[in-house]
């Protein structure tokens, strides 16, 4: 690459919002990128200053050396265009940017008979034009989190126009931690999500602001119920969106009623410039894998797109017989022009785990074990889980006129789970000796989800309004078949050295099952942001009806044996305000929504049905961007009901509350031109503030640290292009395991290390990463004992190289 280096436009124009410049497209497309954007590149060498620009931009930027080499830039700070940015860290180096026919930008010397005075760029006019609705929102500088994403009926956000706590983590950012699961990727450097750390459990765990997080209550392009069912490699995401707390207005009411926070999985989509990567995997102990992501558009004006991502992994994992195997096979397909954006994602999908992890559980009146080794497995090889999914999205938006935009999408999936797991795991010894027995279980669910919509912006006597509203629908037919305490005996052994007998039988796992319950969800909602002052002031008040039809079926019969249909509606508002273009200060109340009970038939009350329960939240906070590092503070109080039934008049009701309060402070982006950070700190107050009888009442709920802090970090290696060396630490306090808070496994702090090299080999790019997890081999409980051990020292390394 005699000339310079190249970057592609499609990943700068993907990056930025905005799409490379052709007459059919350009016409009546607003100018978004061309609007000005916040700089903070500092004075220093030229290769410093477009590798910060490429960050902020989301653009990768190969540097020649020989045609930079001792070159400096005067930087760029402020409000800027993209392209008047680029022009600005060019002037006086006696280099410009130029376009060639293929749609690439080149970097090359400015012929003598072009040149100016020093100091003064001589750039030819870099076109470029807004997009339509639709484009992801570009990278903030650094390249690990988004500038915002999806809110829910509220459509794409600006994170300082968001007026609720958001972070989205780009593919960048997924490909560089080397995640294998969804779950790795959002709980890494966010103290406000709780990842428990284990290795191979039946689900991955989380939860957000101290409340759980089902694994089957997160989101695909949007709808429920769509991505696989207990484990999603995250080869599948282009970008995971996170909201922290209640969302019932934005999102309505998740199948498994989560309040903590949504999670919205951004499935890929083909880029302006050909993608074609392949990337080899390893992990201790001797897994390995291959990852093919292929893209292309097609036409003149590149309006069809395809987008393949294929995946298998199999080997031994760092747990001591423990085995794990993923597939994936996702196409995603996307058509685009100037008013109406297409798209079709499909995926197969399996999940194959041999050694399940499932923890213990302690008898009454036996303290807390120190933990054995961490490559411990405590339970046998031959137990196991096997999940398949398959599922098809399609989706539509159309823009009726300049300030009117209809959409619907629908999608159907279907997941088959059989997995033989421990049903009794007891220590009941201070010597750490346990009883075991072993369950299987299988469950299949065909899972219908769909939404229509429309969002619409105006002014009435001064005042801008975006009004938004939305339909949903979600529907799924469950069936289970479960057979408990498969050994006649239990198996006696020891968490320090355990010991197996032979597998039982699973030969019937294939049986046909009997429908045992279904369920729909339908909601309405409909809200508006109102904006004043310019812009500057934005109150958001909105409202979703949601009804919810649960069918329980007798296994043996097949007939209905109970039926559960209630409604509630729920508000939400919200306030925010950009005190100046680098500070907003924004609150809300939002509440969650989650389907209520049925009174026990041992309860004076037999058979009531209540209403879906709400959870509420309250919450106030300052977001700050300095262009190139931006950090959030917030306070939040959420309150959420539980049921029990009345000791005294044994009436079941919904009596019970957890209330949890919290501080939360996080950051992202540049710190230096080298540096970047990620991460923060949270404190969680989660009390049991109405209990029955009173019984346990102001005491800490269990399973919430009160303290969490995470930090990553990379540097790039001044003298060495192309070396990024990373670290990241996690560490949290103690956590209480018992209800009356005598019992609590201790905090912990878990490092990991790493490093990057990206280079061109043979007109290639190529990246090599490695990560070591857990650097010290840290043995800890992971939160509650049944979560069992935090994973091991793990090493992973991969190699990617696109053609």
């Amino acid at each position: 690459m005699a000339l310079g280096h190249v970057f592609a436009p499609a990943m700068l124009c993907a990056a930025l919002g905005i799409a490379a410049a052709t007459p059919a497209r350009a016409q009546g497309m607003e100018t978004a990128a061309q609007a000005p954007r916040r700089f903070d590149i500092p004075a220093g060498t030229l290769d410093q200053a477009l590798g910060r620009y490429g960050r902020q931009v989301g653009v990768p930027i190969s540097v020649n050396a020989s045609l930079t080499a001792g070159l400096h830039s005067a930087g760029v700070s402020g409000s800027h265009a993209p392209a008047e940015a680029l022009d600005l860290l060019l002037a006086g180096t006696g280099l410009q940017a130029v376009r060639d026919g293929h749609g690439e930008y080149t970097l090359r010397r400015i012929p003598d008979a072009q040149r100016e005075e020093p100091g003064v760029a001589a750039l030819p006019a870099i076109t470029v034009t807004g997009s339509g609705a639709g484009e992801l929102p570009p990278v903030y500088a650094g390249g690990q989190v988004a500038t915002g994403g999806r809110v829910g009926l509220l459509g794409e956000k600006d994170f300082m126009e968001t007026p609720f706590s958001t972070i989205v983590y780009t593919d960048t950012y997924i490909q560089d931690i080397q995640a294998q699961d969804v779950y790795r990727v959002i709980g890494l450097t966010d103290p406000s999500v709780y990842l428990n750390g284990s290795s191979g459990m039946i689900t991955e765990y989380f939860n957000l602001r101290g409340f759980g997080v089902s694994a089957n209550d997160l989101a695909y392009n949007g709808l429920y119920g769509m991505i696989p069912y207990y484990r999603a490699t995250a080869e599948l995401a282009e970008r995971i969106e996170v909201l922290k707390g209640p969302s019932a207005l934005l999102n309505g009411m998740p199948p498994g009623g989560s309040v903590g926070g949504s999670i919205n999985v951004v499935p890929k989509r083909a880029g302006d410039k050909p993608l074609a990567r392949v990337t080899g995997t390893y992990a201790s102990d001797s897994q390995f894998g291959v990852h093919v992501d292929v893209g292309q558009r097609f036409g003149d004006e590149k309006l069809f797109g395809i987008r393949f991502n294929g995946v298998y992994r199999d080997g031994d994992t760092a747990v001591d017989d423990q085995s794990k195997r993923t597939k994936l096979a996702a196409l995603g397909l996307d058509w685009r022009s100037q008013r109406v954006r297409l798209s079709a994602d499909f995926y197969t999908s399996e999940d194959h785990l041999n050694g399940l992890n499932r923890g213990v559980s302690l008898a009454s009146g036996v303290g807390v074990p120190k933990p054995p080794r961490p490559d411990t497995l405590l339970a046998p090889d031959w137990t196991f889980t096997d999940t398949k999914d398959e599922a098809v999205l399609l989706r539509a938006e159309v823009d009726i006129a300049d300030n009117l935009t209809a959409y619907a999408a629908w999608g159907n999936s279907e997941t088959d789970f059989n997995s033989l797991a421990s049903s009794t795991n007891t220590i009941f010894n201070d010597r750490g000796d346990y009883r075991n027995n072993f369950s299987f279980q299988r469950i299949q669910i065909a899972k219908n989800s769909a939404e229509i919509g429309a969002r619409a912006r105006f002014n009435t006597l001064g005042v801008g309004h975006e009004l938004a509203l939305t339909g949903t629908y979600y529907q799924h037919d469950y069936k289970f078949g479960f057979m408990r305490n498969m050994l006649a005996k239990d198996w006696v052994t020891n968490i320090y050295d355990p010991v197996w007998g032979p597998a039982v039988d699973t030969s019937f796992r294939h049986a046909a099952l009997p429908k045992t319950a279904e369920l729909r969800t339908t909601s309405y909602g409909i809200a508006d942001t109102l904006s004043f002052a310019d812009g500057r002031v934005l109150f958001t008040a909105g409202v979703r009806r949601q009804n919810v039809v649960s069918d329980t079926f007798s296994p043996a019969t097949g007939e209905r044996t109970a039926r559960y249909d209630a409604g509630a509606n729920t508000p939400a508002f919200a306030l925010l305000v950009k005190a100046t273009d680098k500070v907003s200060l924004y609150g809300n109340y939002i509440e969650g929504l989650s389907q209520g009970a049925t009174a026990p038939v041992a309860a004076a009350n037999a058979g009531q049905v209540f209403p879906p329960y709400k959870t509420k939240q309250r919450e106030v906070g300052v977001k700050v961007d300095l262009g190139s590092f931006a950090g959030t503070f917030s306070a939040f109080q959420i309150e959420r009901p539980s049921a029990y039934t009345d000791p005294f008049t044994n009436v079941y009701s919904f009596g019970g509350q957890q209330r949890n309060r919290g501080l939360e402070f996080g950051f992202f982006g540049e710190l230096a031109p080298d540096l970047r950070l990620l991460g923060g700190v949270s404190y969680t107050q989660a009390k049991l503030t109405k209990t029955a009888g009173g019984v346990n009442q102001g005491l800490s709920a269990t399973g919430v640290p009160a303290w969490q802090g995470k930090l990553g970090v990379e540097w790039d290696v001044p003298g060495l292009h192309g070396l990024t060396l990373t670290g990241n630490v996690v560490s949290m306090s103690r956590q209480y395991i018992s209800a009356d808070n005598t019992l609590s496994v201790p905090g912990h702090t878990v490092y990991d290390v790493g490093a990057r090299y990206r280079a061109t080999v043979a007109d290639h790019p190529v990246t090599l990463r490695a990560n070591v997890l857990n650097l010290t081999n840290k043995a800890y409980w992971a939160g509650t004992l049944g979560n069992g051990l935090g994973a091991p020292r793990t090493f992973l390394l991969s190699a990617s190289v696109e053609f």
